[in-house]
């Protein structure tokens, strides 16, 4: 365990925002975790805690006046498959999330290979529950360990435990925001199982015999895709999409339908609800290739905040709320941020 004190958080946000926290704790175990749960009961650590991996998701507006930790478990092993043509497979949670799609993939396993190049550690994947090109890491989740820091109790939660939802996951509720994920167990596929159903895949293969496609096949255009659509963080940067995809009613759409017949749309999980297309909304209503000072909206896709050089979390938070207050006064709908905002 190392234990930093006024320790730049420029290296652990994707955003490129300066901001200092209190203290950082970097943690290569579950020992190393119980040690710091106990120096923050005993007031040997600053209060609040906040669990940070590579920052691809979250916005510091502010320095944290509290401790951060982050993981540096990067175990990997594979257990035994639970059913027949599976594999079962454990990473720690400091694991780089790519570096897990990329060791599945070379191994000729399937289910995370459309996850393939997102940003950040394996541990904010079960957190977040990141998603992209029709799939999530709830679809192959097995399995999440956790590391209780208020009464400093291990646990095991099932991806049932979990509550997978769009972008949501148990740990991001009261009740769980005290626990560290630390390893993660997923299950893949042994034997071919490709998911092209997402449009923007199906034409980069389109005129490829499916027959012949596997794994690697399916990373390689979802990488080519995300990097002509999405700026590269060390070089711009950005935290991905900032907002969520929004869900309406029926009647809502058919209102929306009604005044924008091209608006692109498509079912949610359940019931008459349907998911939008919070990009073309922000592009719709003017926002795309904008920018307020030296915060912008990304000129290839309006989902994407980006930092134009020396924004502050701040400049990046009010460039959201101009864009959020356009698109609820042209379409009536709320945008809700992806990206977690400490103020």
């Amino acid at each position: 365990m190392k234990i930093l004190y006024g320790a730049s958080l420029l290296p652990y946000n994707t955003f490129g925002v300066e901001a200092v926290a209190d203290c950082i704790v970097r943690y290569s175990s579950v020992d190393d975790l119980a040690e710091a749960s106990s120096m923050l009961s005993a007031g040997k650590l600053p209060e609040p805690f906040l669990f940070v991996g590579q920052g691809s998701n979250i916005l510091f507006c502010r320095d944290f006046h509290g401790t951060v930790l982050h993981s540096e478990i990067d175990t990997l092993e594979t257990v035994s498959g639970d059913q027949e043509d599976t594999v079962l497979v454990r990473a720690g949670s400091g694991r780089i999330w790519d570096d897990f799609v990329a060791f599945c993939v070379a191994n000729g396993w399937y289910g995370a290979e459309n996850l393939s190049a997102i940003p950040g550690q394996v541990g904010a994947a079960a957190v977040q529950n990141i998603g992209a090109y029709g799939s999530e890491a709830g679809d192959i989740i097995y399995q999440v360990e956790t590391f209780d820091m208020n009464s400093g109790q291990t646990g095991r939660l099932s991806s049932v435990q979990c509550r997978y939802s769009y972008r949501d996951s148990v740990f991001k509720h009261q009740g769980h925001r005290s626990e560290a994920v630390t390893h993660v167990t997923f299950r893949l596929s042994a034997s071919k199982a490709l998911n092209i159903s997402y449009r923007a895949l199906a034409e980069a293969l389109s005129g490829r015999d499916t027959g012949s496609l596997d794994a690697a096949d399916i990373r390689k255009a979802v990488i080519s895709i995300r990097s002509s659509k999405l700026p590269d963080p060390s070089v711009t940067g950005s935290a991905g999409s900032f907002f969520m995809n929004p869900v309406v009613s029926r009647d809502k759409l058919d209102g929306l339908k009604a005044r924008y017949p091209e608006i692109p749309y498509y079912p949610a999980s359940c019931g008459e609800l349907y998911k939008l297309s919070a990009g073309w909304l922000i592009d719709k209503a003017g926002w795309k290739g904008r920018s307020l000072g030296r915060a912008g909206v990304y000129e290839k896709q309006a989902l994407v905040l980006v930092n134009l050089g020396g924004a502050t979390g701040e400049d990046i938070y009010s460039l959201s709320q101009a864009v959020s207050s356009d698109v609820a006064g042209k379409f009536g709908i709320e945008l809700r941020p992806e990206v977690r905002i400490i103020r």
